[in-house]
């Protein structure tokens, strides 16, 4: 079986949707650092050195390959990454190797067996 990571960059108001809808979608759980910063096309504003940008967070996904095309678009839907400028984004990466993952592995077999 192989895996993708997702990452996902969130408003952290929009956290609660996009973990629902990567769940509903097929991911099996996730991993959310919080707190993070960054800057997009158009920097943005500050108030006497205070950040008035939202906070980020980051939201890591391990996912069977077959399903990460549909959970990353469900995340996309769910945080309104192409609708709203500077909402967020999400990327995939191969996973070469992983451990840990036996419990995830036993119940995505009949997940994805399904599916195809």
């Amino acid at each position: 079986m192989r895996f993708k990571l997702l990452l996902v960059l969130v408003e952290d108001e929009r956290l609660d949707a996009v973990l629902k809808a990567a769940r509903h979608a097929g991911a099996t759980g996730a991993t959310t650092i919080t707190s993070a910063r960054g800057e997009g096309l158009v920097p943005q504003k500050t108030f006497f050195g205070l950040d008035l940008a939202s906070q980020r967070d980051i939201v890591l996904l391990v996912v069977e390959e077959h399903l990460s095309r549909s959970i990353l678009e469900a995340v996309a839907k769910a945080g309104c990454f192409d609708t709203e400028p500077g909402s967020g984004i999400a990327l995939q990466l191969p996973i070469e190797d992983a451990v840990g993952l036996e419990s995830q592995i036993r119940f995505l077999s009949k997940q994805v067996e399904d599916r195809l």
